[in-house]
């Protein structure tokens, strides 16, 4: 991905004079600079039975909407202020219509999406083509950085052109049998956009648009009124922010929110608290090209010195589920028919000793990893398992760090500090397991430290399969990472906790974590349920 996302025609980006809000002097700055008119600010949020209170972890640290896979940004701007041509079905998995109409593999190497007619952005202007083709190009042939590009596009090279005012054609360098999942990652903009930068106030054609963002403070959505789809029930979102989970809990309880997210079970939630799978699964990766991780019998033995069940009964408080694989249910290539490993530390010892007998170096100091905060009871989590690792005959220390700091050992290329046990928590939120095998089970995959050519040739060959025969490929693929590699040991799928008032309708799915769709929230009293 080396070529420039196209400059927009000028005509095209004169015509379109951003909807911005920022603080009341950016407002000023940006009526000024560009002679565009910009949306009422009203920044009295006060309590109001159409407008949604909703407390995140952080402050999104944009909206722009090639980085909408990021879960700071996602959540406030996918399907809210901006759509896809089409989207996951989060309970089905299936591919859904959105911005086109339908899609088609005209040739081996290309697919033709047809555009649905008569969509505007907020600022007025049409959606057609060529601002799908824009947005593509922009996301995945530009050099902005965008989230979106490294997660799910890697290093392919794409051939985008607007055939004609409803038709997009995509050409890859070779067959690509789930191109449109892909797709469905990026956002459509409006060719007035910034080919060249990021932009932190997005136009789209959501039922959304941003009404003002106070910096540290809030952010406010109010409907969008070129909007082509159903009125939402509730005209307002007001974001705010704050870090401890206990504290976004209590604003729910204490009538200052209507939903708070990312809770732990002990936030106190109470019977405010809605649980659901988060689509996280948590593991253990281990270095295994260095000993005494290199040898498989060692590997196996930190494997079986996890107790799962103790660990998710004890410190997850029952929310979550032993995994057996990196995906869960609802991903493509999840195999229902493999169990986690069991609890066996009498096993996990006698490995120990046998590749001890054999010359392995076992008493080599190993360095067990975490990140402060990746989820509840994670410091906790990570002593029991460093407990078990002592009793099975292991040396392991524990060094836990910021995000940054992780992120060091977690992507390549990796510090050469010796053997490395890393906490990781993966989410899959394209729907199928070619996005997590590339990244991490693949010998040279961005997040894997170890790998044999025959697995890769595996993984090879269920990516070229669609279907109910890709479905049986990746499944076999998931099922023997622990015979030929055992590079992880799975802990959990994870499940997590939403606070949501009495007031208000939503079943949280296992895509909320990655975008909350506001339109599908509704009064309680006008559903019968809550």
């Amino acid at each position: 991905m080396h070529a420039a996302a196209p400059t927009p025609p000028a005509s095209r980006r004169q015509s379109r004079c951003a909807v911005l809000a920022l603080s009341a002097l950016t407002v000023v700055a940006t009526a000024l600079a560009t002679g565009c008119s910009v949306a009422n600010t009203t920044q009295t949020d006060a309590a109001n039975p159409d407008t949604l209170r909703i407390v995140l972890p952080q402050e999104p640290p944009t909206l722009e909407p090639c980085d909408a896979s990021l879960t700071a940004t996602g959540p406030v701007v996918r399907s809210n202020i901006t759509e896809p041509l089409m989207e996951r079905n989060p309970d089905s998995g299936d591919l859904e219509p959105k911005l086109a109409d339908s899609w088609e593999q005209t040739s081996p190497n290309m697919w033709t999406f047809n555009i649905h007619e008569g969509v505007k952005f907020s600022d007025g202007t049409m959606f057609d083509a060529e601002d799908a083709a824009f947005s593509i190009n922009r996301t995945i042939n530009s050099t902005i950085g965008c989230e979106v590009d490294g997660y799910v596009f890697g290093d392919d090279d794409l051939i985008v052109e607007a055939i004609d005012p409803a038709t997009v054609t995509v050409t890859t360098p070779t067959s690509d049998p789930i191109l449109p999942l892909r797709i469905s990652f990026i956002e459509m903009v409006p060719t007035s956009t910034d080919a060249t930068d990021k932009v932190r106030i997005p136009i789209g054609t959501g039922p959304y648009l941003v009404d003002y963002w106070d910096p540290g403070q809030k952010l406010a959505l109010a409907l969008n009124p070129e909007y082509a789809g159903p009125t939402p029930e509730y005209t307002r979102a007001v974001y705010q922010w704050r870090t401890e989970g206990s504290v976004r809990a209590a604003m729910v309880a204490n009538d200052e929110a209507e939903i708070a997210t990312y809770l732990g079970p002990e936030d106190g939630a109470g019977d405010l608290g809605v649980s659901y799978p988060n689509n996280e699964t948590t593991a253990l990766r281990m270095q295994a090209d260095e000993p005494p991780l290199d040898d498989y019998r060692v590997r196996e033995a930190i494997d079986l010195s996890i107790n799962r069940g103790g660990i998710i009964k004890a410190l997850f408080r029952g929310l979550g589920d032993p995994a057996a694989q990196l995906v869960g249910p609802s991903i493509v290539g999840f195999n229902d028919q493999i169990s986690p490993t069991q609890f066996d530390l009498d096993r996990a010892k006698g490995l120990v000793a046998e590749a001890k007998a054999d010359g392995v170096p076992v008493d080599k100091q190993i360095k067990l990893i975490g990140r402060t905060g990746m989820f509840p009871k994670i410091n906790e989590t990570i002593e029991v398992i460093q407990n078990s690792l002592d009793q099975a005959g292991l040396n392991v220390k524990i060094e836990m760090m910021d995000t940054s700091g992780q992120m060091a050992y977690q992507i390549r290329p990796f510090p050469d500090e010796g053997p490395i046990l890393l906490m990781i928590q993966h989410g899959n939120q394209a729907g199928d397991a070619q996005f997590t095998a590339e990244q991490y089970l693949l010998s040279d995959g961005y997040q894997s430290t170890y790998g044999t050519a025959e697995y890769d040739a595996e993984i090879a060959a269920a990516e070229e399969q669609i279907g109910e025969a890709r479905q049986v490929a990746f499944s076999g693929v998931l099922a023997d990472e622990p015979r030929l590699i055992r590079q992880y040991a799975y802990i959990a799928h994870m499940n997590a906790v939403l606070a949501k008032d009495a007031s208000v309708a939503y079943q949280p799915n296992s895509a909320t974590g990655d975008e909350m769709r506001l339109a599908e929230m509704t009064h309680a009293e006008s559903s019968g349920n809550d």
